[in-house]
């Protein structure tokens, strides 16, 4: 049985390139324009992955309204923003809400595909706890691959999928230098040199926010970033 994505985008345009290119994918694909008509589709049945704009009709918020309500439908249905408003402000509010990534559209198709297939991937991992799953340890973290989990000090750290993988890149060769070209291409993901800073921010945060002591990512300036040896 194919997977069942739902996205809500207002723009026709921009919501048919991404429906054909997902069914292109294999994926079933059912579109809403607004918060409203996804409201009436998801109280019938929630589908396997969501993609949500930020601003809706004539809600600038409602894409944010929406991934609330949804999140507090069900904690692991993935959610994924794809938005033209891509301030880092927008990216932390979406993440802050429970969305599992958010992208920008400027974003190729197959860069979304990535992104939504490894979704999944993470979703199935989770849905098998007998999984043999490959596990980085440094120190205080607990990275476990097949699952995209990571811990620190047992406590789990919740990180999107991109920051996932940039935390997988530079954890996986301690004292090593990751350029932002290297953290891109192992996220999968081609943004500018800027995006890549604030995903780190973001992710020291995160670990900062369960451990206030967490001081295992340098930056190497004019270099890039590397985990603590």
């Amino acid at each position: 049985m194919s997977r069942t994505i739902a996205l809500v985008e207002d723009e026709p345009a921009i919501r048919a390139n991404y429906v054909d290119a997902l069914h292109r994918y294999g994926y079933h694909v059912s579109a809403y324009v607004n918060r409203p008509e996804a409201q009436r589709a998801f109280e019938v049945r929630l589908p396997d992955l969501v993609i949500i704009d930020v601003g809706l009709g004539d809600e600038p918020e409602g894409g944010f309204e929406l991934c609330r309500e949804l999140r507090a439908k069900s904690p692991t249905l993935p959610i994924l923003f794809l938005s033209a408003r891509d301030e880092d402000f927008d990216v932390i509010s979406g993440l802050r809400l429970g969305a599992d990534d958010y992208l920008s559209k400027d974003i190729s198709i197959a860069q979304l595909t990535t992104r939504v297939a490894a979704l999944f991937r993470r979703l199935d991992a989770l849905r098998q706890p007998t999984l043999k799953d490959t596990v980085i340890r440094q120190r205080g973290m607990t990275l476990e691959v097949e699952r995209m989990q990571v811990r620190w000090n047992d406590q789990e750290v919740a990180l999107t999928v991109t920051e996932f993988w940039m935390v997988h890149s530079m954890a996986r060769h301690p004292g090593h230098v990751r350029s932002r070209d290297q953290l891109m291409r192992d996220a999968h993901v081609l943004v500018d040199d800027a995006t890549v800073t604030s995903h780190i921010k973001r992710i020291r945060r995160k670990f900062l926010a369960v451990d206030a002591a967490f001081d295992e990512i340098d930056t190497v300036h004019g270099a890039g970033y590397r985990w603590r040896a």
